[in-house]
């Protein structure tokens, strides 16, 4: 029986650009036809990692639960060498070349060719195996072929290495059980079998009305300058919105177990944090400047069996209008409750939903309403299916 557990969420934030594409303007998309707000995916993922690493802060997560996506991996390997005692010298070059016996090169500022998703479990296992296998760890015998093609010459580098260090290092990268490579996926280009496919999806937050591009005139005074100098020293233009955004996610819950060694304590845990996270955590561009710090007022957790996923967009698809003193979060969670209420009618299908609504719409059974953020994790914690 597949399972999956979805959440809605409406979060209407005050002026901000949360999230700018490459002019600095706050990214947005055309969607029923209207220009609308939006803050990728993405944005929101980094929001949610941060609030896991505050998790960890907090012991609620262990700092073995998590990854981190980095270049500087060489880095971390090194210093968990030198803690076993090795020098500096040799834990980095010993590093290089186990490394280099997975195809994963490290250039010479010390960097590796892109970003590395790995769990602290995997980072640690491999400095293990390096500390273990320390004297078997050997450049290779066979010198590389000047003007060799960079992809040939890593092959050539692993081809050489010894097999034993390449096998146990084979079973190392397996995403070391961390939450954030569970839910998330990964790629690792020269490590194709290694990659994780993602137990969650996030789709872009929209916003549920259309909206227009406004700019912030600012200007800036030199404290030191003489009294009788008038002008500013520095101006420029910030361009923001405002916006009610309608936001979405789904976690596989069987796919989330599989990801994490069927390890369900630990699925409970992930599961727990990530909604927590999707609810509280907050994009943090241009806060300094707008401080849009503005939670969620209408939030929906489904779980649901043996059903497709249900992303409520269209209920937005002609944007929300409304009058004098309407509320525009109200309004949007009416259809929002309207659009769940016919697709449940029209498809059908297992669910249990919570809700907790601050906004002034009727929920016309739509769900199980709840008072707090709480009550709504430990509702779904404890109706969910192991």
């Amino acid at each position: 029986m597949k399972t999956v557990v979805e959440i809605h969420a409406l979060q209407n934030f005050a002026p901000s650009n949360l999230n700018r594409d490459d002019t600095g303007a706050p990214k947005d998309a055309f969607f029923g036809g209207t220009r609308r707000a939006r803050i990728s995916s993405q944005c929101f993922k980094r929001a949610v990692r941060r609030h896991f690493a505050e998790l960890v802060e907090q012991n609620t997560l262990s700092s073995d639960d998590v990854a981190y996506r980095t270049k500087r991996v060489l880095d971390a390997l090194t210093q968990a060498l030198v803690e076993k005692g090795r020098t500096v010298t040799e834990s980095e070059g010993k590093a290089r070349l186990a490394l280099a016996a997975m195809e994963l090169s490290i250039k010479e500022d010390g960097k590796s060719e892109y970003l590395l998703f790995l769990g602290q479990r995997e980072i640690s296992g491999i400095a293990d195996i390096i500390h273990e296998k320390w004297d078997s760890i050997a450049a290779p015998e066979v010198a590389p072929v000047e003007g060799k093609k960079p992809s040939k010459a890593k092959k050539q580098a692993a081809q050489g290495a010894d097999p034993e260090l390449k096998k146990a290092l084979d079973k190392v990268f397996n995403g070391g059980k961390a939450v954030d490579v569970a839910l998330f996926g990964r790629m690792l280009a020269d490590m194709p079998a290694k990659n994780q496919n993602a137990a969650c999806q996030v789709a872009h937050a929209i916003s549920t009305h259309s909206v227009e591009r406004e700019f912030d005139f600012y200007t800036a005074v030199d404290d030191l300058k003489p009294e009788d100098t008038a002008g500013a020293d520095m101006m420029g233009t910030v361009e923001f919105n405002s916006a009610c955004f309608y936001r979405y996610a789904v976690v596989d819950w069987e796919k989330l177990k599989i990801n994490l060694q069927d390890d369900k304590e630990l699925a409970r845990k992930g599961l727990r944090a990530f909604l927590e996270g999707f609810v509280t955590a907050e994009p943090t561009g241009k806060q300094n400047t707008f401080a849009a710090h503005n939670p969620p007022e209408f939030v929906a957790v489904s779980i649901r069996s043996n059903t497709a996923p249900r992303n409520f967009a269209n209920a937005f698809e002609t944007g929300v209008r409304v009058k004098k003193d309407e509320s525009l979060t109200g309004e949007s969670a009416k259809r929002l409750i309207e659009k769940a209420t016919a697709l449940q009618a029209a498809f059908g299908g297992e669910e249990k939903t919570f809700v907790l609504n601050l906004t002034e719409a009727k929920l016309n059974g739509f769900g199980t309403s709840v008072v707090s953020l709480k009550e709504l994790l430990d509702r779904i914690l404890s109706d969910i299916q192991e």
